[in-house]
């Protein structure tokens, strides 16, 4: 599959009775993302404290990965935090929405952004950057104002449900240049090797791929090469990208310097600094960090954190 292939939106939307749950879902995104921001950021907290006591399993694993990840704290400042993850997911649902359907002039105001000047060092000579972050609350909203910025491509996975598959993919060509599926690995290195810039979240525990475990917040992760293997094939040159909601509704974004000497011969080694980096973001704002996904659901042993 050729680049332009795979980052060319379909423009004419899958119709069937088959269908139509998810038209509803995503056109209640659509109306909800045109309320005030200041309303969506107090109906966010309102909703994510529902969600909490909704979604029992995914508070319990969210739960689950703060006892693992934060040992230090006590059960009052785990729960604590697990309160304002939850807000942060209500949040981010309406970050969701203003990205794919809505303005983000709101989001724009008090903006700041540092490192511009590492990606351009990174780009000198014509080498593409792979702009690494993690799956956060504000992620698609960081995505989204991030573009105001630099010429963003992504990667996603793609979805079983054609409808959705169609939303996602018209609602991130308002603002990423292309939009390659995880599959298309031969797209995505073309697209770096012409000096592109690439956004790509490896943190989640993969279903399929090459993949290692190394540390993440002293745990065992199973976790993709994938950082490695594209900076090998492409050439390119590797930046983390951290971003965050402040308390007062803005946002914070920053790259860091390109990791130096990367990729090396040792592929864990490569992705134990990625998951490093992640780590090291996710501890800034840890309630922004996407607790309720089962991230150490694989062990070398085979076992299992999560009951």
């Amino acid at each position: 599959m050729s680049a332009a292939t795979s980052s060319a939106p379909s423009t004419r939307p899958p119709l069937g009775i088959r269908h139509w749950p998810t038209w509803i879902n995503i056109g209640a995104m659509a109306l909800l993302a045109r309320l005030p921001w200041s309303w969506q950021r107090w109906l966010g907290r309102g909703i994510g404290g529902l969600l909490r006591r909704l979604l029992a399993e995914r508070r319990a694993i969210a739960a689950r990965n703060l006892e693992l990840c934060f040992p230090e704290l006590d059960a009052a400042a785990r729960e604590a935090l697990l309160r304002e993850h939850f807000a942060a997911l209500g949040i981010g649902l309406f970050e969701f929405a203003r990205a794919w359907w809505g303005s983000i002039a709101p989001l724009r105001r008090g903006i700041r952004v540092e490192g511009l000047e590492h990606i351009e060092a990174a780009r000198a000579n014509g080498r593409g950057v792979i702009v690494v972050s993690g799956h956060f609350t504000t992620l698609e909203a960081a995505a989204r104002l991030m573009c105001d910025y630099l010429p963003l491509a992504g990667m996603y996975r793609p979805h079983a449900e054609p409808a959705m598959e169609w939303a996602v993919r018209r609602g991130r060509a308002r603002y990423a240049q292309a939009m390659f599926p995880k599959q298309d690995v031969r797209g995505t290195v073309r697209h770096l090797k012409r000096g592109g810039l690439l956004w790509y979240a490896p943190d989640q525990d993969p279903s399929r791929g090459d993949s290692v475990y190394v540390p993440f917040f002293g745990q065992p992760a199973h976790s993709l090469t994938s950082t490695h293997q594209l900076a090998r094939l492409s050439g390119a040159a590797v930046v983390l990208f951290q971003h965050e909601r402040r308390p007062d509704g803005g946002y914070t974004m920053k790259l860091w310097p390109a990791l130096e000497a990367f990729p090396s011969a040792d592929a864990t080694a490569d992705t134990a600094r990625v998951m490093a980096g992640i780590e090291a973001m996710a501890r800034a704002v840890p309630s922004q960090y996407l607790w309720i996904h089962r991230r150490f659901k694989r062990r070398p042993d085979g076992t299992s954190p999560y009951q």
